[in-house]
């Protein structure tokens, strides 16, 4: 079972012969995503509890507290905005919760340098029991267009007897015929094997069921997610689910390897905390800050490359070296420690993908340059990480 669960070294060198070629593939779905997308989902936080006047604010602290300048762009409204249809079939936004509508809430999240994402159903309703957009998919497109939408996620709640790669592929037709490029988010939570099919449909798709905010969940998630490295690449992502970093069911050293092991995945980045907090004086926004807004790690994720990373060494389950290759000819390492004690983990260049006998190595969390060595180990926190960039030296 072990090793079903990661990729030796000889299909790392396969991967890192592929991973040019596989940079220069333009997205075969719609030219966007050349990078992982990045930015923040109302769901893992605040659930139903949606409205306009919540995702203004969310705007307005992204705009102010460095998350728009490092990178992330999407504002999505998840489940539970949408509350029928009209009789044209349009669907409706609560008019409580969004009392001037859509299209006037997308306009001000343009209006702060940001993007505005929507939520919709494959199926025949959402999972909260929206309307859904089964039979709908074209005019849904169409709606979303007009509203100035830039990224829709489509979920996969009361579907029975529908076929996913069928229904996907509808939306996928509907939404280039809308007359507006819109990154298109699959989430079928890896029912139907959507790393064989997705990368022709979508721009990203959920390789697992939901994360929760509790170290077991982001273990099983990486478990499964890490198998499918080989597929993704520019235009088209492995998407583990969204981020759990600043809710507070895990530690720093835990969120620090979610963000890690979510870089060195090429994973998109979608923050689910309350945003809105991260300027706070508390020991939860301060860590929440320095990890979301780790432009170095995040540099890692969203390298032009878009290899993903794979385990190169394990020499103990619980102990692993991950390796990502980046565009510069370097290598992202990470020393992830799975175990509850501190342990030391080492890094060998020529298992990670370095050429050369000796490399120099920077410490990414760290912000220091460790030198120019022929190997390197250290001490990793119970549940921790240490992330690396390593850039071989040519011999003389």
């Amino acid at each position: 079972m072990r090793r079903s669960l990661r990729l030796d070294w000889l299909a790392l060198v396969l991967l890192l012969a592929s991973a040019p070629a596989a940079a220069q593939r333009a997205s075969s779905v719609n030219g966007l995503a050349r990078t992982p997308p990045m930015g923040w989902n109302s769901w893992n936080h605040f659930g139903c509890d949606v409205s306009a006047q919540l995702i203004r604010e969310v705007a307005d602290a992204m705009a102010a507290n460095g998350m728009r300048d490092a990178g992330y762009q999407y504002v999505t409204i998840d489940d539970c905005w949408q509350v029928g249809r009209d009789a044209a079939g349009v669907l409706i936004a609560d008019p409580a919760k969004f009392p001037d509508g859509i299209k006037a809430l997308a306009d001000y999240v343009h209006g702060k340098g940001l993007r505005f994402g929507i939520y919709t159903d494959a199926g025949r309703k959402t999972c909260e029991g929206r309307p859904g957009s089964y039979e709908h998919e074209a005019l849904d497109a169409k709606t979303f267009a007009a509203w100035g939408v830039d990224y829709v996620k489509v979920d996969w709640c009361w579907a029975e007897g529908l076929d996913a790669r069928t229904q996907y592929a509808t939306m996928r037709d509907a939404l280039l015929a809308a007359g507006r490029p819109i990154v298109f988010s699959i989430c079928e939570w890896g029912q139907n094997q959507p790393w064989e099919w997705a990368p022709q449909t979508g721009n990203l798709w959920r390789t697992t069921g939901d994360i929760s905010d509790n170290w077991n969940s982001l273990l099983s998630i990486v478990n499964l997610s890490m198998q499918h490295a080989t597929v993704a690449g520019p235009g088209h992502w492995n998407d583990p689910d969204m981020l759990e970093v600043g809710n507070g069911g895990m530690t720093r050293d835990e969120y620090r390897a979610h963000f890690s092991l979510w870089a060195m995945m090429s994973a998109p980045l979608i923050a689910g905390n309350d945003v809105r907090r991260l300027a706070d004086d508390t020991r939860l926004a301060r860590d929440a800050r320095d990890i979301l807004l780790e432009r170095e790690v995040i540099a890692v994720d969203q390298d032009s490359l878009g290899a993903q990373g794979i385990v190169v060494q394990s020499p103990h389950p619980d102990l692993q070296v991950w390796a990502k290759p980046l565009a510069d000819g370097s290598r992202a390492v990470l020393l992830f420690n799975r175990a509850s004690v501190p342990t030391t983990i080492r890094a060998d260049w020529a298992r990670v993908g370095i050429r050369t006998k000796r490399a120099t190595v920077r410490d990414l969390w760290q912000h220091t340059d460790l030198g120019t060595l022929e190997t390197y180990g250290t001490t990793v926190a119970a549940h921790g990480v240490v992330m690396l960039r390593v850039t071989p030296v040519a011999e003389r």
